[in-house]
This record gives structure tokens, sequence and C-alpha cells, in this order.
């Protein structure tokens, strides 16, 4: 072997020398440990020990954690495939309150009352408000979900009446199912399939290999906000499909960008519907953005709304307070929508068996890209695609991405909960990051009655099958044992990055060393068991 120390080397031969740090870090994705660990103190409540533990990062991006991306992905495939062609239903049926959760019901009742005669009474009310507030907190610590009240503010609403330029849409009478229908083939075989459908934006301008052929014609404005509005369009898309389809249709999809940067929906669905119904719908789906209208710029370069406190931001050449968003959407309500998204024509829709090789396909393809980043294509040698991007990041710098978007101010209304230091083209939301290309919903979209489990079972699951497979009994934790507490930067108790990784890498190897043990075990058992059959 050759010693890097030796100085007599010529020194190319000693640079091309693989970094010792960085075999640790590549042996470590190898056997699938995170290379950013986060170190965490235990502290074990019965006991009264302090230990410091490594908590994966839980990263979904290859270009942060390759490992935990890894894991993420194989675990969203678990997911997709237990929901995706169950035939029961999932049991979700709330459990009956409890004689203590009824007290608290009750005695909340009693302190609302107090409260509302206080108030009638003119008499200071502060004391029962924070009363009723710890009262809500132990409801949720009882285990009730959600507030008793519900919701307390009002809520704006539009006309639901149809745009005049959409088809409509043929409705069947809802059944309380999730499941779709069976079919019963001439040999008395029961088949029940399910489909797997793309969606697609509509045509911006024409491209080739995923670049503008004519980027002064392109519409990125258009294609800008389509990004922005595309997961309000999905909801759309899954309310009409469920009343087309008469039943609680459930699905699993994926978000990804296209060649051309414009955001596509893969979609598995439970049931079937025919192809021509699909299309019916995708055609028949939009989604009206009601906000105050953005086509008139109104302060711009060094001419900016100036803040006052106590009262907002100010026009600043005539000291006037700008208009509240709840101010700008009052003034006209007879206005046409800002925006309307609309899908293209480009439309897949695939029928799919349970147990066949095109269902594992489209559980691989449903995962592909989940652990690459939407921005992508800003990463690449090509010089056009990279113009492209910073044409669509442009297009996105002062469009608003939410009712709190500090752009507001560029067309002189106030933002939703303004507050100072806001400049129009500076929104630190995850729209505005160049590596999401203007969609800032979830990039896996799962309803909730796919599998009856949490993303948080579906990963017990996976842990309880491991432990058993070494032996190891998967015993129950008290949630209230430990309490959790970050550590701080440069504790001299964490020890350096490097060790933490070879100790996780020699558990792993233990790990694989008993597993492999007890394969081997299993395929001696098999083969014995194959030849006492033979003899």
């Amino acid at each position: 072997m050759t010693n890097p120390n030796d100085r007599a080397l010529p020194r190319a031969v000693r640079l091309a020398m693989p970094m010792a740090r960085d075999v640790v870090v590549e042996v470590a994705k190898r056997y699938g440990v995170c290379i950013q660990p986060i170190p965490l103190k235990r502290l074990d409540l019965t006991t009264g020990t302090t230990e410091i533990i490594d908590v994966p990062c839980g990263a979904t991006l290859d270009s942060k954690c390759p490992p935990c991306a890894k894991r993420n992905r194989h675990l969203r495939m678990a997911q997709c495939r237990e929901g995706w062609h169950l035939d029961t239903e999932p049991a979700i049926t709330p459990h009956e309150a409890t004689d203590d959760q009824g007290w608290l019901v009750e005695f909340r009742a009693d302190i609302q009352a107090a409260r509302d005669h206080a108030d009638a009474s003119g008499q200071d009310t502060a004391d029962l408000d924070a009363a009723i507030v710890g009262i809500d907190e132990e409801i949720n610590q009882a285990g009730m979900r959600g507030n008793v009240l519900g919701r307390t503010t009002g809520k704006r609403s539009r006309s639901t009446k149809r745009r005049q330029d959409a088809p409509d849409l043929p409705k069947r009478k809802m059944t309380n199912t999730t499941l779709g229908r069976t079919f019963t083939s001439n040999d008395g075989k029961t088949y029940r399939p399910s489909l797997f459908a793309t969606l697609t934006l509509p045509s911006y301008g024409k491209v080739r290999d995923g670049v503008p052929v004519d980027p002064d014609n392109y519409d990125y404005a258009r294609a800008a906000r389509d990004a922005l509005h595309f997961s309000k369009l999905v909801d759309r898309f899954v309310q009409n499909l469920r009343r087309v389809a008469g039943y609680d249709v459930q699905y699993f999809a994926s978000v990804e960008p296209q060649k051309r940067l414009a955001p596509h929906l893969h979609m598995a669905l439970r049931g079937t519907l025919p192809r021509t119904e699909m299309k019916q719908i995708a055609a028949a789906t939009y989604h009206q953005v009601w906000w105050p209208p953005v086509d008139q710029v109104v302060f711009d370069g060094e001419h900016l709304p100036l803040w006052h406190q106590g009262a907002g931001y100010l026009d600043p050449a005539t000291g006037e307070l700008l208009p509240t968003w709840e101010q700008a959407l009052d003034q006209d309500n007879d206005a046409e929508p800002q925006h309307v998204i609309r899908f293209g024509t480009q439309i897949d829709v695939q029928g799919v068996l349970a147990g066949t090789p095109d269902a594992d396909q489209c559980i691989r393809y449903l995962s592909k890209y989940l652990t690459k980043s939407l921005g992508d294509a800003l990463d690449t040698d090509d010089q056009a695609r990279r113009d492209h991007a910073a044409r669509m990041v442009e297009a996105l710098r002062f469009e608003p991405c939410s009712p709190t978007c500090p752009n507001w101010l560029r067309y002189g209304i106030q933002p939703k909960n303004a507050k100072p230091g806001m400049t129009p083209g500076r929104c630190k939301g995850k729209a505005h990051k160049p590596e999401h290309l203007g969609y800032a919903g979830r990039r896996v979209l799962v309803s909730r009655k796919w599998s009856n489990k949490t993303l948080a079972e579906h990963k017990q699951d996976r842990r309880t099958w491991v432990l058993e497979a070494l032996g190891v009994a998967d015993e129950p934790t008290d949630p209230h044992r430990y309490v959790w507490q970050p550590i701080p930067t440069g504790d001299a108790n964490v020890p350096p990055l490097a060790v933490r990784l070879l100790r996780s890498v020699h558990e792993r190897q233990r790990w694989r060393a008993h597993m492999d043990q007890l394969q081997a075990q299993a395929d001696g058992q098999d083969l014995s068991a194959t030849e006492g059959r033979a003899a």
C-alpha cells in the first residue's frame, strides 16, 4: 500500500488518494447511516440518567442526506402499496368519550357561562379567559381532537355557480364507501381494478427538450401563477372526482416538475372509472383565485410604502394608510377572479390490478422523484435550461404567493398580518425559493382513508419487522418517560461527527451480520425440508 505521508511521492499521486474523512461518509451511506445526525440530550425521568442520542435528520432529498432520503422513499412506497388495493373498509370510527373527558367539557361549559355573564355585566373577563385557555389545553391533553368551539371566525364566501366556459359534470348518488367496484370474469374470478393517472398543466408556448422555442413569447406570468396555485387545483379535481364516482375515492399522489419546469401530478386511485369520464372531470376542473388584482404596479424601486408603528404601511407621497388585505377584497365583490387555473389536455389514465408487475412499476414511478428537488433544473450545464429556470424565478419574484406575502405592497395593498421590514420581491415564503419554482405545497398527497395508518405507524411496522428478525423484543415505551432537549453547537460532551458515524457503522455491521446469519439459517431449513420431501 502507498503511504500518503511519504513526501517522496509526487504531489499528483498524493492528491489522487481519497480523503479518509470522505471514505467514512461514503461507508456510512453504504450502510444506510444518516450522515447529518442531530444530537439530542435524552433525560430518563424514571432512572434520572442522561445520555446523548443521535437522531436521523429525516431529510427527503438526496442532496442533503441520501440514506434518510432512501428510507423515506421506501416508507412512502410501503404506504402506497398497502392502501392502493384494499378490499375492506378502513376502520376509523372515533372512540366513545370517557367520563373524564365528559367532565372536562362540562366544566368548560360552566366557565363559559360565567365568562358570558361577566361580559354582559361589564365586568373584567381576563381571568376567566385565561382559565378557558387552560381548560382547552387540558381537553386536548385528555385525548380529544380540535377545539370545542370549532370555527369562530367568519368565512368569506363567493358564488359557487360554475363558469360558463367550463363543461358540466355528471353526478352519482354518494355511497358511504371508499372501495371501488368489483368485476367477475367468466371463470368466476373477482377483480377489483384501480387507476393510475397523470395530469399536467396547459401549454405556455412551444418547447423543445424542456426549453421554450421562443422565450420572448412564452407565457411565464401564467406559468408562475399556475405553479403557485397548483395545489388548489388538485383539491378541486379530487372534489369533482368524488362527485362523479359516487363514493369517497382515496388517492396517493406525488407532485414533480416536468422538463419545462411546470408541476404535474401522478395519482394512484383506489377504484376505477371509465377513461372518458376521467378526461371529462379533468377538462371540467378549474380553480378561481379570488385575490385583489395585481395588473397595476403602484410602488416600485426606491418608492416603497413606509411602516408606521400602530397604523401600518403608508403611501410615502401622501401619507395615506394603504388598504388592508380585507379591505382590498371588499372593494369590488363583482370583480373577476385574479387568475383561473386549469389542467391541460395531456391526461394519461391506466387501469392497474393488485399484485401485478404494472402495479409495482407504478409505485416505483410514483416515488421515483421524491428524493429529487423541484429545482434540480437550476443545477445543469445546459445554458438554455439555466436561462429558462432563471426567467421562471424572475417571473415568480413579484407574484404574491399568499395573503401574507410582502409583494402585496408593490400593488398598494397591506399584506395580511403586516409587520415592519416587508419589502416587495424579498418574500421568504417557500414558493419564492428557487428550488421550489413556485410550488409551495406538499410533494406527497395522501387521502385520510388511504391505509388507515399514519406515516409514523408505517415506520413502526418496519421497525417491528426488523426487531423480530433480529430476535429483539419490541417493547412499547412510555411517551412521557423521556424528555428531549437540543444540544448547543460546540458542546464538549458531543463527540465529533466522524466518531459518531463510525459508531453507527459498527452497529449497522453487527445488525447486517445477524440478518445474514438468520437468512442462512432459513435457507438451510428450506433446503433440508426440500431434501426430506424428495427422499
